[in-house]
């Protein structure tokens, strides 16, 4: 029999995690602005974006599009998102984009993990979701760089002055976890 590999030495794995690395320094700016955009591998520009755009474009690093993968469920099972735009179908330029949307779909079709204040538990590659102070929900991607003399890892996100990695896995209230 033999071991399992640990999840971050898994090679789609680590290939996400460096996607969401190569975006700081690059994602300078954080700009909340819809726009339309190319479907599929539609983005905004790399010099900018939100939190979820940090996620999306850790994904197509690795050879994945969330906004085709969100955008396909979403036709299949509009009434399974959330409902907070007042949409009444599916939207290839902005779905993608938002964290409920990005939650249910890593519920979906992902593995939801149960959210705990233990550092150790949350893994690279995990996806975070947070509900930040004024209530606007945040999400960002567990890195493999530990915080020095903890169980934590950094995280990578954009909440305003572009991609960071950050020691904030416990700075906001954690509302899911998410492996896929």
């Amino acid at each position: 029999m033999t071991a399992a590999i640990p999840l971050a030495a898994q090679p789609a794995v680590r290939t996400m995690i460096e996607g969401a690395k190569r975006q700081v320094g690059v994602t300078r700016s954080y700009d909340p602005a819809y726009r339309r955009i190319a479907y599929p591998n539609g983005d905004v520009p790399h010099e900018t974006g939100v939190c979820t755009d940090v996620v999306i474009r850790a994904y197509r690093h690795a050879g994945i599009d969330l906004q085709v993968l969100v955008h396909e469920d979403m036709k299949r099972a509009f009434n399974a998102y959330p409902k907070n735009w007042g949409l009444r179908r599916p939207d290839t330029n902005i779905d993608h984009r938002r964290v409920p949307n990005l939650a249910t779909f890593f519920r979906r079709h992902g593995k939801s993990l149960a959210v705990t204040r233990r550092g150790a538990d949350y893994l690279p590659g995990d996806i975070i979701t947070w509900r930040l102070s004024s209530g606007v929900p945040h999400i960002g991607v567990v890195s493999d760089v530990k915080v020095r003399g903890t169980d934590r890892h950094l995280v990578v996100h954009n909440i305003g002055m572009g991609a960071q990695i950050e020691d904030v896995m416990f700075a906001y209230d954690v509302t899911g976890r998410y492996r896929f």
